[in-house]
């Protein structure tokens, strides 16, 4: 495909969701897609679950305490095509900005961490959801199916998204990779450790920046931050100590061969993490290795994948009773 443009800017986004707010939320979005359009970026990505924010209950106490929150998050989670999504749509086309947003989707009586893709023109290129929840995060929400392993083809390149703990799937990631992704959005809650160091930034940055050099492109990895405001929300009507340390944002931006494209900023600060995108550079780490074509050994190993969108249910037409 030829690019409309092979060289460009792109944003990576540091800051708190408008906790448990999606109409808030939305309108946050917007203006940091105005501020990234007015840095000069083309291109714009968002945590995991930004829209309303990530549950965080769930790693707080047991399943019944956070049956408090489940009516709220549900209402304040994103539909697609419903009037918030549109807006975003709006957003995007204003703009003439390719947004790669996080959100907690809601589908029927269900949720899915998502994740969409929205060109400059305002058009839905694609919405994913993440293939499986990460621990407790299965008490809130459902699972993804091969077709969310997917990269597109756009005027910026093949992007493709993941969300957080998806980077640590190796065969998800060869999936991703076999696809040719040029531009890849690594979405992140707030990262601190608290079930154990693996959680924590080192291992995310470690695991973005492989991400990066192992499929020669490049890496925004977006991460949010935990506020004030979001502890109150947190530890009303909880015990002593039920909530979160304050900070937590570890976003960057990756270049193909691996290296950090920006500086970051403080764990408690939000902004914008600019760095310049140069499709054309992917061609030199490719001549080092590429492991979806001449580094690879397809005689010795290779990938299964389903990408067969799974349904509950599958609607056939009645059959004739016609002799």
């Amino acid at each position: 495909m030829k690019f409309d443009q092979a060289v460009y800017k792109a944003a990576c986004v540091q800051a708190a969701p408008a906790y448990l707010d999606l109409t808030a939320g939305v309108r946050k979005a917007t203006a940091l897609i105005e501020q990234a359009a007015d840095a000069g970026a083309k291109l714009i990505a968002f945590p995991e679950t930004w829209l309303p924010g990530y549950p965080w209950w769930i790693w707080l106490g047991p399943p019944a305490f956070g049956m408090r929150f489940a009516r709220r998050y549900f209402e304040n989670s994103l539909v697609i095509d419903s009037a918030e999504f549109r807006t975003l749509c709006a957003a995007a086309q204003k703009n003439r900005m390719h947004v790669v947003m996080g959100y907690s989707e809601r589908a029927g009586g269900s949720l899915y961490m998502g994740q969409c893709q929205i060109d400059e023109n305002g058009g839905l290129v694609h919405a994913r959801r993440k293939l499986k929840p990460t621990h407790v995060e299965r008490t809130v929400f459902g699972e993804g199916d091969g077709s969310d392993l997917a990269v597109h083809e756009t005027a910026l390149g093949n992007v493709g998204a993941l969300c957080c703990w998806e980077h640590l799937q190796p065969l998800s990631k060869y999936a991703m990779y076999s696809q040719h992704e040029q531009v890849h959005v690594a979405a992140w809650p707030s990262l601190f450790g608290r079930a154990g160091y693996a959680f924590g930034p080192q291992v995310a940055k470690a695991v973005n920046q492989t991400y990066a050099v192992e499929g020669q492109c490049y890496v925004l990895a977006a991460c949010a931050t935990v506020t004030a405001d979001m502890n109150t929300i947190l530890s009303e009507d909880a015990p002593p100590g039920t909530g979160m340390k304050e900070g937590g944002g570890h976003s960057m931006i990756f270049g193909p061969d691996g290296r950090p494209l920006c500086e970051p900023l403080a764990e408690d600060q939000e902004g914008l993490l600019i760095a310049d995108i140069d499709i054309g550079a992917i061609t030199l780490a490719k001549a080092s290795a590429d492991p979806v074509g001449h580094y690879s050994r397809p005689d010795v190993t290779r990938l299964l994948l389903d990408r067969t969108k799974r349904r509950p249910v599958e609607e056939m037409k009645g059959l004739s009773n016609e002799v």
